[in-house]
């Protein structure tokens, strides 16, 4: 019991510093960004995150399976979809309302999860989820929220996708020997070839634009691929199976928060009364959707033990997560 209870610490630790990651890339993305050249810096952050993490997956991916390397194809291609919608929106909207509108994929994701698996959570988690959202909201107006731009209906779109990414990889490789790390590096070389492919023909070339960016911007563009993009998928990628994909969006729906605490530290925003009201509304809708989550799923789990030492038959659930 105690051995489980500092796991899914471990788990909610380390999804909070991928929030915290992310939350710092919006205000990153805004200074190495222009319209133009959206695809070019997709293709330079995940050619470089391929070509980090080759010496660290060469022998691994010798030993990946088919329908693993199948499944890391499939999330790269979500992922690619994801990027792309997330990057052209930063480049058209602010940071700003990037944070806010992506937050609501902790909306999205469990309605796809429930809906995916027949199994709805209880009402209470949507209100929690709500009070996040509505925290967000707060956040943004504190800070000088815009009526929707097109950018803004492309980060929705991102969020959507990003729903779909967490469920599908819960879905394809909960209950399944997969390797975290290969299956990460076969998504991330899978939208790095994506991007690659498109770039010479959407803005400015990738070699064009790597020609043109300065020390400075170099160093942010390594900080989004290591850091952005290794080092948080690889987490995403572990936690998801070790629990729900609701519990995952939570977590990451932290992420305003900590976009917020960047803007104010380095890029100079002020929080008002309403953004803290809406950060305590982010971090209150966030825990209590934890602990709702946690006792729902746990009780599943116990329904599920107690059926099937009756004697019945357990009903096929491919969203419950790995045990260990």
């Amino acid at each position: 019991m105690l051995a489980n209870q500092a796991r899914v610490r471990l788990v909610d630790l380390l999804l909070l510093a991928v929030a915290a990651v992310w939350g710092s890339t919006y205000l990153a993305a805004k200074e190495l960004v222009t319209p133009s050249t959206v695809m070019a810096i997709l293709a330079l952050r995940f050619a470089v995150t391929a070509v980090a993490l080759l010496p660290v997956c060469l022998r691994r991916l010798r030993a990946a399976k088919r329908d693993e390397v199948a499944t890391g194809m499939l999330l790269g291609a979500i992922l690619a979809v994801v990027l792309l919608f997330e990057t052209f929106g930063i480049a058209h909207t602010s940071a700003t309302n990037a944070g806010l509108i992506i937050s609501l994929t902790i909306v999205m994701t469990p309605v796809l999860d429930s809906a995916v698996n027949r199994s709805w959570l209880p009402p209470q988690f949507f209100i929690a989820a709500t009070a996040a959202v509505v925290g967000v909201g707060l956040l943004a107006s504190g800070t000088g929220l815009r009526p929707p731009t097109a950018g803004d209906w492309l980060l929705l779109a991102a969020a959507a996708a990003r729903a779909v990414h967490v469920t599908v990889m819960h879905r394809r490789s909960a209950q399944k020997q997969y390797d975290s790390l290969s299956l990460t590096y076969v998504q991330m070389t899978t939208a790095a070839v994506l991007f690659c492919a498109v770039s010479p023909l959407v803005g400015v070339p990738a070699w064009t634009v790597a020609s043109r960016l300065d020390p400075g911007l170099w160093i942010v563009l390594l900080c989004l691929a290591l850091i952005g993009t290794v080092f948080a998928f690889f987490v995403q990628m572990w936690a998801v199976r070790k629990t729900s994909p609701s519990r995952v969006s939570l977590l990451l729906g932290t992420e305003p928060i900590w976009a917020l605490l960047v803007g104010v530290v380095l890029g100079g925003d002020r929080l008002g009364i309403l953004g803290a009201v809406g950060a305590a509304l982010i971090l209150v809708g966030a825990g209590w959707g934890q602990r709702i989550e946690r006792k729902h799923r746990e009780a599943q789990e116990r329904n599920a033990s107690a059926a099937l030492a009756a004697g019945v038959p357990e009903p096929a659930e491919a969203g419950r997560p790995v045990a260990g």
